[in-house]
């Protein structure tokens, strides 16, 4: 059996790490993934090459048959662009769709398990930027195509990602279709918060004694913005420690958890010493978020503002 307070730390330095790759990395730009020889169908002409986020040009000379994804989010997107069944091998928290947890596991999203990978002879691996890169260096060296993802700190990354994925496996226009499908979710949920009075939240990814929420920079917070909702640590970078003391002094009027590997993680915040004052405990509007929608950066996104919206102000979707 896992031990889940080893989860919640590893997914809170994945979290952290990530916010620092995107400190000491180049921005992304607007024309990432760019395709070279290739035209606006919906197949590019083969062979055809994609830049990765770390500027190197991929080529293809076929369509990948066989993937592996190391970052769940971007398994989500390989599924939700119909190339789910390519994947053959994943990390440890790949859950969603159902299918992917039966995925082969070839890491834990922080060390990947080369020797396996090499094993089963993929066509491309889709890594991402975290940790130590010399790790994907066997990989590369037993000629294996590596394609490198920045993770997503924004909805307009998550769709730059789907974009870039969407052209490695030679379905672009399946990419730009979901990707206007997720804008049509969010847009259509925006629209009905638009006049809402903004209620303040606090947004909690890791429990008591330590606790850790999302703030400004990240997609979580603009789940939270684009719901209506007014995060009360938006004044904050990354994913920062917060005393309890100071989630007592801002005094939200609802607290939503993402905690998913304790008993019962909304009772626990509930009988908190002290935060009997706390309006969200005394209201009692104290909630669960599904804890892989709203932690990863990809095709959930417009799912998860929907859940957040309705969560809050369950009234307007009536």
């Amino acid at each position: 059996m896992k031990n889940m307070k080893w989860l919640v730390v590893l997914l809170l330095s994945v979290f952290i790490v990530l916010a620092g790759c995107g400190n000491e990395e180049t921005e992304k730009k607007s024309d990432k993934g760019a395709v070279t020889n290739t035209e606006s169908a919906v197949s590019q002409k083969l062979p055809y090459t994609v830049t990765d986020d770390i500027g190197k040009e991929v080529t293809f000379e076929k369509v990948p048959e066989k993937v592996v994804s190391l970052q769940p989010s971007n398994t989500e997107i390989l599924f939700a662009l119909d190339a789910g069944d390519k994947v053959i091998g994943a990390t440890e928290f790949d859950d969603y769709p159902a299918q992917a947890a039966k995925i082969e596991r070839v890491s834990d999203s922080m060390t990947i398990n080369a020797e396996k990978i090499i094993a089963l002879k993929p066509d491309v691996v889709i890594a991402y930027t975290i940790g130590d890169m010399d790790t994907l260096k066997p990989l590369e060296d037993a000629g294996i195509k590596v394609f490198v993802i920045q993770s997503a700190k924004s909805f307009e990354e998550v769709y730059s990602d789907i974009n870039q994925i969407a052209q490695v496996m030679n379905v672009k226009e399946k990419g730009s279709e979901l990707i206007k499908t997720i804008k049509k979710k969010i847009t259509d949920v925006s629209e009905k918060v638009a006049n809402v009075n903004k209620t303040a939240i606090y947004f909690e990814i890791s429990p008591s004694p330590e606790l850790y929420t999302a703030g400004n920079g990240t997609f979580q917070n603009e789940i939270l913005e684009k719901a209506g909702i007014a995060n009360i640590f938006a004044d904050q970078e990354g994913w920062p420690s917060v005393s309890e003391e100071e989630v007592i002094k801002r005094n939200p009027a609802v607290i939503t958890t993402t905690v998913s590997y304790t008993e019962d993680p909304v009772g626990e915040i509930k009988s908190r010493k002290g935060w009997e004052s706390v309006k969200a405990v005394t209201d009692g509007q104290v909630y669960q978020f599904d804890e892989s929608m709203m932690s990863r950066p990809g095709p959930r996104i417009g799912d998860a503002v929907e859940l957040a919206a309705k969560t809050i102000y369950p009234e307007v979707f009536k």
